[in-house]
Formats: C-alpha cells, sequence, structure tokens
C-alpha cells in the first residue's frame, strides 16, 4: 500500500529528473506556504487524476508524514547544572551517533574505532530520556532533568523552488501524447480542485521540454520557411514561379502526415525537425522540375518566333510534358535513395530510435507525395500559369 510503478527509461529519466527534478512523463508541483495543506493537495490531485484516461499511475509525495525524536533541551535547568546547550547537544550526538575515539591500523589499511552506547539504551524516546550525563563538578544526571525527549511529527523532506515550499505529484501515462492528456487534464483539475488562497500548481516534467519546443517552433518554421522563399526568389526572380512552389508544398506533406497516423506517432520536436527537412527536400526538387520546365518554355517560343508563328496550348502542353519527362528518372531516382536510406533508422531499435525514427518518418512518407506533387502536379500548376 502507498507504493505506485512509474514505467519509464533508465537513462531518458536520470535526464529528465536533473532538468526538471521529475522522473514521470508528467508531473505536477503544488507551491505554498504550508506543507500538510500542499500534501493535501497532492492527495486530492490523486484522486481526480487517477480517472483521467491514459493515466497509468499516480502518485503524490507525503511531505508532511515524517516521524521524528525531537530533544528539547531546557535552558534553565541544563544552566543549573553548569551545562549549556552545545554541553547537551554533544552528549546526545556521541551517545546515539557515536565518537571516533582512535584509529587502528592492520598493515595499510586503517580503521576507525567508534564508541557509543549500546542499542538497548537508545531505541526509544523512554530509553534516550535516561541517558546518563555527567556533569563538571561529577554530578551525574538524566537526560531528562534537562530535556524533553518525545515524538513529533514532521516533514521528511522539504523541498522548495523559486523561494516556496513545493510537494511533486508525479502522472505516468500511457497510450496518449502528453499535449492532449495534459489538456485534458488540466480541465478536469480546474473544474474538481479547489486551490486555497496563495497556493499554485506548476505542470512539469516533459510537458515543460513540450513547451520551450513550442515556443521555439512558432518562430524558428516561420524563419525557415521565409529562408527558403528568399532564396527561391534570388534564383527564379519571380514571385508567381515561387509562389508556384511554395503553394503546391502543403501537398508534400500529404504523405507524411498519412505515415505518422498509420505507425500512430504523436506530433513531437523530432517530428518538426522531420517536417523542416522533407520542406527543404520537396522544395529542391521543385526547383530542379521548374528549372527544366522554364527551359522548355523558352525553347519553345524560340522555336516559334523562328517559324513566325504564335504559341498554342497544344504547343506549350507539348512543351510542359518534354520538360517534365527529363525529370522523370532523377526524380524517381532521387526519391528512392532517400527513402531507402532512412528506412532503416525509421526501423531501427538501437539507442535513440525513438528519435530518430520520429525524425525519418515524415521524410520517408512526404518522399512518396513529393514525388506525385514533383511529377503531376508541379507540371499541371505550371501550365495554367503560363496558359494565363
Amino acid at each position: 500500500p502507498g507504493l505506485t510503478n512509474a514505467w519509464v527509461m533508465p537513462i531518458k529519466t536520470r535526464i529528465d529528473m536533473l532538468a526538471t527534478g521529475i522522473k514521470t512523463p508528467v508531473g505536477i508541483k503544488v507551491a505554498g506556504p504550508d506543507l500538510k495543506q500542499i500534501e493535501k493537495i497532492g492527495r486530492r490531485l490523486e484522486q481526480v487524476l487517477k480517472d483521467v484516461p491514459g493515466t497509468a499511475s499516480v502518485y503524490s509525495e507525503r511531505v508532511a508524514g515524517g516521524r521524528y525524536i525531537k530533544v528539547d533541551i531546557q535552558r534553565e535547568k541544563a544552566a543549573r547544572y553548569g551545562l549549556n546547550i552545545a554541553d547537551v547537544q554533544q552528549i546526545v550526538a556521541t551517545a546515539i551517533g557515536g565518537m571516533n575515539v582512535t584509529q587502528t591500523i592492520e598493515g595499510l589499511e586503517r580503521y576507525p574505532v567508534n564508541l557509543r552506547y549500546p542499542q538497548d539504551l537508545r531505541n526509544s524516546p523512554e530509553q534516550l530520556a535516561l541517558l546518563p550525563i555527567v556533569t563538571g563538578s561529577g554530578q551525574r544526571i538524566a537526560l531528562a532533568d534537562v530535556a524533553n525527549v518525545y515524538v513529533e511529527d514532521g516533514p521528511p523532506a522539504i523541498k522548495s523552488e523559486n523561494a516556496r515550499l513545493n510537494g511533486w505529484t508525479f502522472v505516468d501515462i500511457d497510450g496518449v501524447d502528453i499535449g492532449s492528456y495534459v489538456q485534458n487534464a488540466m480541465a478536469v483539475v480546474a473544474d474538481q480542485v479547489e486551490l486555497p488562497a496563495g497556493y499554485s500548481l506548476n505542470w512539469s516534467g516533459q510537458y515543460e521540454y513540450m513547451l520551450r519546443a513550442k515556443e521555439k517552433l512558432t518562430y524558428v518554421v516561420p524563419l525557415t520557411l521565409a529562408i527558403i522563399v528568399v532564396l527561391l526568389y534570388f534564383n527564379f526572380r519571380s514571385f508567381a514561379e515561387v509562389a508556384i512552389i511554395m503553394g503546391t508544398l502543403p501537398l508534400a506533406m500529404v504523405g507524411s502526415i498519412w505515415l505518422m497516423y498509420l505507425l500512430g506517432y504523436n506530433f513531437s520536436v523530432a517530428v518538426g525537425v522531420g517536417f523542416i527537412a522533407l520542406a527543404g527536400v520537396a522544395v529542391e526538387i521543385g526547383v530542379i522540375m521548374l528549372v527544366y520546365l522554364n527551359q522548355a518554355y523558352r525553347h519553345m517560343l524560340e522555336e516559334c518566333e523562328q517559324e513566325g508563328v504564335e504559341p498554342r496550348l497544344e504547343t506549350l502542353r507539348h512543351a510542359v510534358l518534354h520538360g517534365a519527362g527529363l525529370r522523370v528518372r532523377p526524380v524517381m531516382m532521387t526519391a528512392a535513395a532517400i527513402i531507402v536510406g532512412l528506412l532503416p533508422i525509421m526501423y531501427g531499435t538501437g539507442t535513440g530510435s525513438e528519435v530518430m525514427s520520429r525524425i525519418a518518418a515524415p521524410m520517408v512518407g512526404g518522399m512518396l507525395s513529393a514525388v506525385i506533387l514533383t511529377l503531376l502536379v508541379l507540371p499541371a500548376v505550371y501550365l495554367l500559369w503560363r496558359k494565363l
């Protein structure tokens, strides 16, 4: 009773604990001025979160359940016998913890000799109260004559963060992604847990990583797309051609989304990196296709000018088919090389495979749809643009 399991990877758990102090995917830090009230809130969180879908286990620290033997030294009584607090503390520390009185040497090995009272004279408050004390005048008294010895409740450990007392609740989840679980759990906690004034909840663990990554991706992704647009404009010197590539780019993501759905992957930082890499590769293939289409279009215009005829739709269609046909083999070879190279990473089982497979999956699925985009959609959009 009172024990719970948290099924986590050993190295990953150590990294998480060093970063956030939480050893489970999701953690809740309850902060406030009173440890007893913090423990009460933690127990309430246990009751509420165990019914949230996706919860494998939930355990709240018992921050106020410790039992201590307290030696309360009475200054007036000790002074009557010529003792001060330091004298009594040293006697208690020596009797219970012991004191190194000498050292025994056996060859190259040295062992300290520790002297303290036997176990049966220090195993209960009543026995400790009878510990003999010899005063400076040679009088023998008991510890109970100068101190009160009793058992007191107190916190087994005191945690603080941002100068506030803390109690932590550990939540292990199964079969659900962290983001949706925390959003659902937040709604349940806000509805069923009433926090007194001066107390607050902070959701931590891997959820903290997700929030940081989400914050970074909000400017990394737009910045990446902006850089791609600028480079495309420097290459083509035409906003129309840049718009063709960027407008058809989302179609390359279709295969990624479907493959992630089939593999049961949720969106994460690794998946976001895979999408960014896919965008770069898809744009690269699209740029080369557009270059060949432009070459075929200019060649058609030169032929029409030499023959003294106006370009017709049929001639334009033939030029687009010719330019796109020149890129069939290179596009297929590029996509095949990328997919074959990433399949071992996507299905690997070694160290770091969980992260690497989520980077590779969007690229593998995206290359399948990127081929269709490059060979079919891009030439069709180009034809419609030139026809106008």
